[in-house]
């Protein structure tokens, strides 16, 4: 019978079959000790006398890192170790053996190897395990919004216009079209989709020819974008809290395997509960400056001066209402304040950073158009735009966030690169 490792915990004491890879091997000519995996889970086979018969034996010798295989035997609870299981061996089938050494050994190796060998490198039991954590969260935030009245709406990658900053743009020539645009969000579609089924979310690949090597910046990465109607600032942060929530619940009950592997301390997630932390802009400048930053008011918030308003909090901390002037075009102005926008941002804990940005977007025609056209956004790509509040526009708000930030802070990776299979950077488009 084949199962996978990950069902083994239910077949004590039953002969079955793991199809999978040896990824390590120790002992001699008497006792081989199978490290095995089959992408569900791990696990060791003992191979020894009498279960295992001479030709047995010698398979096991003939074994290289990473040879493929058919390992059949009785599972058995580990004699040391509550809730692992391994196999006393009694049958292997060689589907391919190695013919060259594994590239990538137990020694250390730099960054630039690993990615020039990313390929490889993602059968790594940690790469193994954010790839399933990354999993985890993406079947997260779909279960949350079905279960909150949204449904996926399906934006386009290729767009006529900006979204963000048009200096951050992947252009393309499009047949006799000219030139368009590699998609930067897919909020101002999923602004028009709302206006007939309400409450809507995407989730797919964006682009950002943005020119950063921080450790938290990818040129393609996958964003979560969510736009809901008749939603306003407020309601839009207690969404996006309820959100964070149900993921890291949903990472807690579904992946403590893979955060064992991870070592990741489990304290800090079980402190996260609504409600998250608010400070307005003005208030985070304030405390910044009395933990001894130099953030200018009217600056964007660096590394060092979102891990100071985090430090001291158990839970994410939303800065919110920030100056219009550094601001895109389609966030609604602050009633109370001109000068001021109703938008957030959510960073998170332990040096998490900005994982969510946010906003009430502007419903009012004559305030969206003049804030395009003080934009320079001239011509009639951003026609259909306006449109939406013209016909039955409604106060509404959305977010988006960013699927590998959000991984790389459940699970402490050093750099955001090993959040997503094959990562994009500036200097990196291989393999």
């Amino acid at each position: 019978m084949n199962i996978l490792i990950q069902d083994a915990k239910n077949h004590v004491g039953q002969e079955v079959t793991i199809r999978g890879w040896m990824y390590n091997k120790r002992g001699s000519g008497k006792i081989w000790f199978l490290e095995l995996r089959d992408g569900s889970g791990f696990m060791q086979g003992v191979v020894a006398p009498p279960a295992a018969s001479p030709d047995v034996m010698q398979a096991a010798e003939k074994l290289v890192m990473e040879s493929s295989v058919k390992v059949t035997g009785k599972v058995a609870a580990h004699p040391k170790f509550k809730d692992v299981y391994e196999m006393q061996v009694n049958g292997i089938e060689i589907v391919h053996v190695c013919e060259e050494e594994y590239p990538i050994s137990k020694k250390e190796h730099g960054p630039d190897f690993l990615l020039n060998n990313r390929h490889l490198w993602l059968r790594s039991r940690k790469q193994w395990a954010i790839q399933r954590v990354r999993d985890v969260v993406i079947q997260a935030v779909y279960d949350f919004f079905h279960k909150n009245g949204f449904i996926k709406i399906d934006t386009p990658i290729l767009t006529p216009n900006a979204c963000e900053g048009a200096t951050t743009l992947f252009e393309i020539e499009y047949f006799d079209e000219g030139t368009v645009y590699l998609s930067q969000s897919g909020q101002l579609y999923l602004e028009a989709a709302i206006m007939s089924v309400g409450r809507a979310f995407d989730f797919g690949p964006t682009f950002r020819a943005e020119k950063s090597k921080t450790k938290r910046h990818l040129t393609e990465f996958w964003m979560m974008d969510a736009e809901a109607a008749f939603v306003e600032h407020e309601e839009s942060m207690e969404i996006q809290e309820s959100m964070i929530c149900a993921i890291v619940e949903r990472v807690l009950r579904d992946c403590l395997p893979e955060l064992t592997i991870l070592e990741r301390n489990l304290e800090p997630f079980k402190k996260i509960k609504t409600p998250f932390t608010r400070l307005t802009y003005t208030e985070a400048i304030e405390k910044l400056h009395s933990l001894g930053s130099d953030i200018k008011f009217g600056e964007d918030l660096g590394n060092d001066d979102e891990g100071l308003l985090t430090q001291d909090s158990d839970v994410p901390v939303f800065v919110h209402k920030w100056p219009k002037a550094i601001k895109p075009f389609y966030m609604k102005t602050d009633p109370t304040n001109p000068e001021l926008v109703c938008n957030d941002d959510l960073i998170a804990t332990e040096g998490g950073g900005e994982i969510i940005g946010g906003s009430q977007r502007e419903d009012s025609y004559e305030k969206l158009k003049a804030a395009v056209e003080k934009e320079g956004l001239k011509g009639t790509e951003y026609q259909w735009y306006l449109d939406l509040r013209k016909y039955g526009s409604v106060p509404h708000s959305g977010f988006g966030l960013g699927l590998e930030r959000v991984v790389r802070w459940l699970t402490q990776a050093e750099h955001i690169r090993e959040t997503i299979p094959f990562p994009r950077l500036m200097e990196r488009v291989r393999p």
